[in-house]
């Protein structure tokens, strides 16, 4: 199976496996007991810490809270700011995108239900926002801007930096789910000057179910899990040390490897893409516009996405139609939609995305398979060329 769908979900690192391995099994103790066992643990969490710390550039006095996912740590940050800001009636509004992911959208689509206003930034044909609609939309009752670095479908990166300056010139306080920049691009909280950042492992080569949240110095948001004081008491339950370390060594790596990723990722994502413009009346979303090095979403004309991925699939190929978080729902691709793409195209969407373990021969397949299976569904569709 030649493997492009990492922005799903990625190989876990031969190194990290290793690392976490003798936290099951031989350094088990709980991090929060005081004996050696316990003390160990402990320390191999506090490494972990440090290597999240380095990884985004976070200051001494800064939190990052671990906890299972970027979606525990997205509803942490709006579930917060409800209860913090818009439930005591010191603000009442949140501003966000149209193409943000799941994890975002349908939690303040919930919070929407319990009295919170939500704006959504429109996108243009190419998935952009318009910097000035965010200008437009924030007021004195503005509590949160939530803008993702990176969209998981197009690999379109959003100004992030200058999104935050003109929140924070507003009044508000900034968030981004930075799950598809981790490892992609660089992300530095300091220079960017973010308040909350969320960010998932297994999307950089460690495990799944655990990520963690980044909160600036001096900000604080209500526990969204309440029990032990784990976490200084921001997040209870028990730690998760193998996986935690796994984190941080996948944090490590990740960052280790963005020249790399800028390079070699970018190289071969370039040569899938030149091989796939070459076929007839297909479009690369958002080509001419700063994206992550490794993500290609790709519309073929005539071809509906769904039988596109299951024709590949059955030639050994793995890809998506987009988020997988959503991956049930066979309706057509919200990001195109919102775009305000053509209801043809908007059934038509195939993601490519791939990772510092895709190689040249695999690239090399994958062109080959990605002709034919246009040719054969194209041959079989009412597909008529431009």
């Amino acid at each position: 199976m030649i493997y492009l769908d990492n922005n799903a979900t990625t190989k876990v690192d031969d190194r990290i496996v290793a690392a976490m391995q003798p936290y099951f099994n031989i350094h088990y103790g709980n991090p929060n007991s005081l004996h050696t066992m316990g003390q160990t643990a402990r320390k191999a969490m506090a490494t972990a810490l440090n290597q999240l710390y380095a990884g985004i550039n976070a200051r001494d006095n800064d939190d990052i809270i671990v906890n299972s996912c970027a979606t525990e740590g997205n509803n942490h940050v709006l579930m917060g700011i409800y209860y913090d800001l818009i439930r005591t009636g010191k603000k009442k509004k949140i501003i966000t995108s149209s193409v943000e992911h799941p994890a975002v959208s349908h939690t303040l689509k919930f919070l929407e239900s319990l009295g919170a206003e939500v704006s959504y930034l429109p996108v243009n044909t190419e998935g952009l926002i318009n910097i000035a609609d965010l200008q437009h939309e924030l007021t004195n009752d503005t509590a949160l801007v939530t803008i993702m670095w990176a969209n998981n479908e197009t690999g379109l990166i959003f100004p992030v930096t200058e999104l935050c300056a003109i929140t924070h010139k507003a009044g508000a306080l900034f968030h981004t789910d930075a799950v598809q920049a981790i490892g992609k691009v660089p992300v530095d909280v300091q220079a960017s000057n973010i308040d909350f950042l969320t960010f998932s492992a297994h999307k950089f080569h460690g495990p799944k179910g655990i990520g963690g949240l980044y909160i600036k110095e001096g900000l604080k948001l209500t526990p969204l899990l309440h029990g032990g004081e784990q976490m200084g008491g921001k997040r209870a339950g028990t730690i998760n040390v193998p996986y935690m370390v796994g984190m941080g060594l996948a944090m490590e790596l990740a960052v280790a490897g963005l020249t790399d990723e800028d390079s070699r990722v970018r190289s071969l994502r370039d040569q899938l893409e030149e091989a796939i413009t070459a076929i007839p009346d297909t479009i690369i979303i958002g080509k001419n516009y700063p994206r992550t090095p490794n993500t290609s979403l790709v519309s073929f004309k005539g071809i509906e996405g769904e039988a596109m991925l299951w024709d590949l699939n059955k030639n050994d190929l793995a890809a998506s139609t987009g988020s997988a978080c959503s991956s049930e729902d066979l309706q057509a691709n919200a990001t195109f939609q919102a775009m305000s793409m053509d209801t043809d195209l908007a059934h038509t969407g195939i993601r490519f995305s791939l990772s510092r373990f895709t190689t040249q021969d695999e690239i090399t397949a994958a062109i080959k398979i990605v002709k034919d299976c246009v040719q054969r569904l194209r041959a079989i569709s009412t597909y008529t060329k431009l």
